[in-house]
């Protein structure tokens, strides 16, 4: 696939680093992509209030508006900007999360970028309602960027689930390699794909002892390892850069991120809603708040978000 060639930028007044800007601007100089700086507000205390007309809500809220394009045009001001492409958005929505996704789908943008929060003892995510409904509904891809710089030939992780013949899983799978792929073309980094396989129950040697837990540990092994080197072979990615390990993707990924040092890992979101997405999102948020570095989240290609 190729770069990502229409970015919204979700900016979020009280980040005084700006890292969805900074983020956008290094990906715009680097692939030529074209960016929507995007600012959702609301005040609910102009909706209720009596002593106004509606013509006179509507007047205020146009100021408020132009006062924040206005904020960001100033922003900006502190940028290069020269030869990126860029537009500005502000719009007045109750629900930020809706408000991204409704403007995703009517301007066709491929990549969201929102910068999240950090816990300041722990240095990790910390993952708003608002990353999570993206995460869960947003119809394209979501970048959440931390601090972690982006040198060039870096490294990217593409977390896979490579012991799984079922067609979603493959097609997941593909779908990350490619983002994973065309953010190394923009960065010059290397891919490496990592993935995490379980043990056996803990249980079953006690309820069926003649089970051998050695040999079912080493075959399920051998059997991820065979299905890395298929992978790695489809794509052309080295075994060097093809690591299994048994744990849980929570341990296993941030444990690859932290030792190869990596500026971004990409994973699949399945994008479920409802209990199912509590359940999901579980294993999701233990892996996502463990990383050190930005987390690019895709969605499977026949993917259809709940408020198209």
């Amino acid at each position: 696939m190729d770069a990502f060639r229409h970015i919204l930028v979700v900016v979020d007044p009280a980040d005084e680093q700006h890292k969805a800007i900074n983020r956008a601007l290094h990906m715009a100089r680097l692939s030529d992509a074209r960016l929507t700086l995007f600012l959702s507000i609301y005040d609910f205390s102009y909706e209720m209030t009596t002593m106004l007309s509606r013509e006179e809500r509507d007047t205020m809220r146009a100021n408020l508006i132009a006062d924040r394009k206005a904020w960001l045009t100033d922003v900006l001001a502190d940028y290069d900007t020269t030869e990126v492409r860029m537009d500005i958005e502000v719009v007045w929505h109750n629900r930020p999360f809706e408000a991204i996704i409704e403007t995703v789908i009517r301007h066709g943008h491929d990549l969201i970028i929102k910068a999240s929060q950090v816990k300041s003892s722990l240095q990790n995510l910390l993952f708003t309602p608002t990353d999570w409904h993206l995460l869960r509904k947003a119809p394209c891809a979501v970048l959440l960027v931390k601090e972690h710089a982006w040198p060039q030939h870096g490294q990217i992780i593409a977390a896979v689930h490579s012991g799984s013949d079922e067609v979603h899983h493959e097609s997941l799978n593909q779908r990350v390699i490619e983002h994973a792929e065309a953010m190394s073309h923009v960065l010059k980094a290397s891919v490496h794909l990592v993935n995490a396989y379980p043990g056996a129950p803990v249980n079953v040697a006690v309820e069926i002892p003649e089970f051998d837990v050695t040999q079912y540990t080493e075959e399920l092994q051998h059997h991820h390892q065979h299905k890395m080197r298929e992978l790695g072979r489809r794509y052309q990615i080295g075994e060097k850069q093809q690591h299994v390990a048994q744990g849980l993707p929570e341990q296993v990924i941030p444990e690859f991120s932290e030792k190869l040092d990596a500026e971004l890992v990409v994973m699949g979101t399945i994008g479920r809603t409802g209990i199912s997405a509590a359940l999901l999102g579980n294993t999701a948020e233990h892996v996502l708040e463990q990383l050190n570095c930005d987390v690019l989240a895709v969605k499977p290609e026949d993917f259809v978000s709940p408020l198209a």
